[in-house]
């Protein structure tokens, strides 16, 4: 038997010898260095270091040499290989660094270009004023209560001890939903809640009362003929008019500010008995235009106090009309206009702003909750 194959020269295969190899890896650093994107980078892999690459081609031939030769050739070969995979991830590397530079570049927004999209309109800003005053009373312990707003004769005005010759009766003021004798009426207060709360509810009752009121108005800068009422009531054991002024006074802080006061003029509802107009402290001047004639005020015409709503004890013919014991229970109650307050709180002018339905004057309130 004859000897292993001592002398036989590899270079005798030309595609292990070291000229072959480095030629090989010449190619390939270059077609790498000339990739120009991560897409002919993939083609050059493919080319220089895949399964049909001249490297891996040449890598088969390794196994048809003696052992002495296996081990230079194999050695030259995995050099090679380790330099063409060091000079593709660096190639790579570079490529996404220039490929996320472009797109950095490409994407780039210009803030101050005009944008083309619907412009974020704005809830109704009475609909916000009712929800906060809601939230004002539901925090001192009050409910909130709703009522129809066709509403009966009775108890839109009998029961409030409006007597039938009251002027308000007349269709000059309402609106009948038939004829004046149909006893059918468009409520033209939210005072009806009130009766209804006390003909549902137990006392004690604490309720407040928002909603949408008609009455036959003409449409100008201070009059609509559909507005909308806040009313309040409690009905309770040893009420007084200390306990309506301190309500009002935090119900007014709220919506006003810090330090606002209002004021009790006597007046006369046929609900209430004794009565008053709420007047509101001046939240302009704080009052100061009264003494001072150098610092007149436009918004309450120098005198200091801005009327507001009305007041007053709960008739005990009113309380005597839903079942409830005058002798025992006494109550309060009092009611403002939604839209007068948002003219007091902001400023509004003219109250045709607030039901010509200009999304100019909505969005200027947002989107406040």
């Amino acid at each position: 038997m004859s000897g292993p194959n001592t002398s036989f020269d590899p270079k005798q295969v030309s595609a292990l010898s070291a000229e072959s190899v480095d030629a090989v890896v010449a190619d390939a650093l270059g077609a790498i260095a000339g990739a120009a994107s991560l897409a002919d980078l993939k083609e050059v892999r493919l080319a220089h270091a895949g399964d049909r690459s001249p490297l891996a081609l040449a890598n088969r031939e390794i196994g048809a040499l003696p052992p002495a030769a296996k081990a230079e050739a194999g050695k030259r070969m995995g050099i090679a290989r380790g330099q063409i995979k060091d000079a593709l991830d660096q190639r790579e590397s570079d490529l996404q660094a220039l490929r996320d530079e472009q797109v950095l570049n490409e994407e780039t927004v210009d803030v101050t270009l005009p944008v083309d999209r619907s412009p974020m309109g704005g809830r109704h800003p009475l609909t916000t004023l009712m929800e906060r005053i809601c939230d004002v009373f539901i925090a001192m312990g009050y409910d909130v209560a709703e009522g129809p707003e066709i509403e009966a004769d009775w108890v839109n005005f009998d029961a409030l001890n409006v007597p039938p010759d009251h002027p308000a009766r007349t269709m000059q003021d309402t609106f009948y939903v038939e004829s004046p004798d149909s006893g059918v009426v468009l409520r033209t207060q939210t005072s009806p809640i009130q009766i209804r709360a006390m003909l549902e509810r137990d006392v004690p009752i604490y309720v407040v009362a928002p909603g949408r009121v008609f009455r036959t108005d003409e449409l100008d800068a201070t009059h609509t003929p559909v507005f909308h009422q806040v009313e309040g009531l409690a009905v309770d054991e040893g009420l007084t008019m200390a306990d309506l002024k301190g309500t009002l006074d935090h119900f007014a802080q709220e919506m006003f500010g810090a330090g606002i006061r209002t004021r009790l003029r006597p007046s006369y509802f046929p609900f209430t008995e004794p009565s008053a107009e709420i007047d509101l402290q001046c939240f302009v001047c704080r009052g100061e235009s009264i003494s001072n004639p150098d610092k007149s005020c436009r918004t309450c015409g120098s005198e200091g106090w801005i009327e507001w709503g009305g007041c007053g004890m709960v008739n005990p013919r009113v309380l005597t009309a839903v079942g409830i014991d005058s002798s025992r229970y006494r109550g309060f109650a009092f009611g403002m206009g939604i839209e007068r307050t948002l003219m007091f709180r902001n400023g509004v002018t003219d109250m045709r702003d607030m039901v010509e339905g200009d999304v100019r004057f909505t969005r200027a309130f947002g989107l406040e909750s």
